[in-house]
């Protein structure tokens, strides 16, 4: 879905927490993913830091070294996961060359992930409670880099005229339920190519792109 065409920014690139030395990144990196699985198996409210802990492997109090509680690991995974997918995805459309191409590479790159990591799915929709500040931050970042790729599009003349932010959210949305309506909901984990042949047609119709 999408090639977010966002720059990392500086913060993105400053060590984080506890994680200055080799051993201490492997260690943030495994409790970061022992969160995905715990808040993606049992929900923000049911998750706890012992279970995170004994997941990861680690100490109860290595974990304050590397977090500041359970509402911080969970900001720094919808962070985290945020990253991730828009790396996913801008690595993949970056080989399109046409904005077609990019936008059924990165679509595919998107199902794939979230095939992947359904805590994409199910940790993002317990920031609308847990952290709505990280689940805005989430969808901004996304749009912001895919609608200035939609824009530079437009003056190539390879998508019609339009209004890029609005298109961003669309396509954005598009993406999202059919990835929950076939992956989370399927009975597959992957999306069907049917599906995914007529949702390309679909979206880019829409962008004025041709089939």
């Amino acid at each position: 879905m999408i090639r977010p065409e966002a720059a990392a920014t500086s913060a993105e690139t400053l060590p984080a927490r506890g994680a200055r030395t080799e051993r201490g990144a492997r260690t943030r990196t495994r409790l970061l993913e022992a969160a995905e699985q715990v808040f993606t198996e049992l929900g923000y409210h049911e998750a706890s830091i012992v279970k995170i802990a004994e997941a990861a492997g680690v100490a109860n109090g290595t974990f304050y070294l590397y977090f500041s509680g359970k509402q911080g690991i969970f900001d720094e995974l919808v962070e985290d996961l945020n990253r991730r997918v828009r790396r996913a995805m801008d690595e993949a459309a970056s080989g399109g060359g046409t904005r077609a191409e990019a936008e059924r590479l990165g679509f595919e790159a998107f199902f794939r992930f979230t095939a992947e990591h359904p805590g994409l799915y199910r940790v993002i929709r317990q920031a609308e409670f847990a952290s709505p500040a990280a689940l805005r931050h989430h969808y901004e970042r996304i749009v912001d880099g895919y609608a200035r790729g939609l824009e530079e599009a437009m003056e190539r003349g390879e998508i019609a005229p339009g209004d890029p932010e609005v298109l961003a959210w669309a396509l954005m949305g598009a993406g999202e339920l059919i990835g929950l309506r076939w992956i989370l909901w399927g009975d597959t984990d992957e999306i069907p190519q049917p599906v995914f042949e007529e949702a390309m047609r679909f979206l880019l119709r829409g962008l004025g792109a041709g089939g």
